[in-house]
């Protein structure tokens, strides 16, 4: 028999929002993902502040910090409202965060207020419909929707882009859209084909042109044109000021541009522009991260072969830094370090690799990340090849597309090649687990 609650869930499940887009992932990926998003300055993000807010809620109701969500969820509202410039509350844009609300109410038991906010959807819908009669979603529901799916891997980016091109085809002007839109293309087509290469670029550059203030976006296209071909190393530096004026979080595009730097400068020049930024900023964890990143660059640098005691001791002692700013979201940070130690033949390795073989948190693409990087190191520094091999076929288990998987069946795929020691189980081994090469 059906109550009133049955009833109401039903009609909730039927709402375009966070809870019903079936965005899961481990508890490990929610702590980075909420410390990515509040590393996003509100000013360098401010487009998308409504969207961040949103995301923010629901991760904090995932992590069970009911009211931290509810928090975030008002706070989204009263953004898309100043973006917006309007006091109404009736806009497309709030379509999302009162499907949120009306969801984080039910949770929470309140029946009447989670019927209030599906009243308030319906009324949003009533008033204004989706401009396509084709779609029977709103374009700024789509954005958002897009937006998100980008956060939670690649599974979702085929979809991500979908949704980002059905909000262009109705509001085609929209260029924070179009922009969102050409960098999943570009996560998407990270390695890929001559002719693909050269219209993603062309699609960066054009995008670019039309959101001239973003230097984020300006980064990556940078980046992609240095896989590829020369930079002038004053077009980097001239991005590199426009970026340090402004606050340099996870939206600045310093991460992109410090990559070009290491493939265009100098590892040292890298390390200048984030000490410089971070001499503006002295307690931002964000830059102190990026800082650490540097120093491991310079330290495994293959054109540093002795690098000094100083620089290693520098790079270990910024890691063990943020390791403390990031303590739920490290595991990234954590590796870094355990690769300091082993070429610098430092004990502290083992210790790191043991405590994170033994987390239970950790969804398929971080044991990937974990796996890996720990059979290299059995393989070069502990010179065990069979435990190796056993990790690398840990990776290759997990059915999740990364280059660490592709790294790891590339390396079991040469054991078969050269017909060297278990090649035979090898071969077995990966015709069995070949669903995703």
């Amino acid at each position: 028999m059906s109550t009133p609650e049955t009833a109401l869930k039903l009609k909730l499940e039927k709402l375009e929002c966070h809870f019903t887009w079936g965005v899961t992932c481990s508890l490990s990926k929610l702590n980075s993902l909420r410390d990515h998003l509040e590393d996003i300055k509100t000013d360098e993000g401010y487009t998308w502040l409504g969207h961040i807010y949103n995301l923010l809620g629901f991760i904090r109701y995932r992590q069970g910090c009911t009211d931290s969500a509810v928090q975030y969820l008002r706070k989204a509202g009263e953004a898309f409202l100043q973006i917006n410039n309007t006091v109404s509350e009736e806009g497309p844009w709030l379509l999302v965060n009162y499907g949120n609300l009306a969801w984080m109410n039910f949770h929470l038991n309140n029946m009447k207020e989670s019927q209030d906010y599906l009243e308030k959807v319906e009324a949003v819908m009533r008033d204004h419909p989706p401009p396509s009669q084709e779609d029977p979603l709103h374009p700024e529901v789509y954005a958002e929707k897009a937006w998100t799916l980008m956060k939670f891997g690649e599974d979702k980016m085929a979809t991500a882009i979908k949704c980002f091109q059905k909000a262009i085809a109705m509001e085609p002007d929209r260029k924070e859209w179009q922009t969102s839109h050409v960098l999943a293309l570009d996560l998407v087509h990270d390695r890929c084909t001559p002719e693909m290469e050269a219209e993603i670029l062309e699609k960066l550059k054009r995008a670019k042109e039309v959101d001239q203030e973003n230097t984020y976006l300006a980064a990556v296209y940078l980046l992609r044109l240095a896989k590829s071909q020369k930079v002038s190393p004053d077009e980097i530096r001239a991005l590199a000021g426009r970026i340090l004026c402004r606050p340099c979080g996870a939206y600045s595009g310093l991460r992109p541009l410090l990559r070009v730097f290491r493939i265009c400068l100098t590892q040292d020049e890298a390390i200048d522009l984030v000490q410089e930024a971070l001499d503006r900023n002295p307690d931002d964890r964000y830059l102190k991260d990026r800082l650490a990143t540097s120093y491991r660059w310079k330290v495994l640098s293959r054109d540093d072969i002795h690098c000094s005691k100083s620089v290693i001791e520098r790079s270990i002692s910024l890691f063990q830094e943020v390791i403390a700013l990031y303590p739920e979201s490290c595991l990234k940070a954590k590796l870094d370090l355990a690769s300091i130690y082993a070429k610098s033949g430092r004990d502290g390795a083992d210790e790191i690799y043991e405590e994170l073989l033994d987390r239970r948190d950790l969804g398929p693409a971080e044991l990937q990340m974990l796996h890996n990087p720990y059979a290299q190191y059995l393989h070069y520094h502990v010179r065990s090849p069979d435990r190796s091999i056993n990790h690398h076929m840990e990776v290759v288990k997990i059915q999740n597309q990364s280059n660490y998987r592709s790294k790891s069946v590339k390396i079991l795929s040469q054991i078969v090649k050269r017909k060297q020691n278990r090649s035979a189980e090898m071969q077995d081994f990966l015709k069995r687990n070949s669903a995703t090469q």
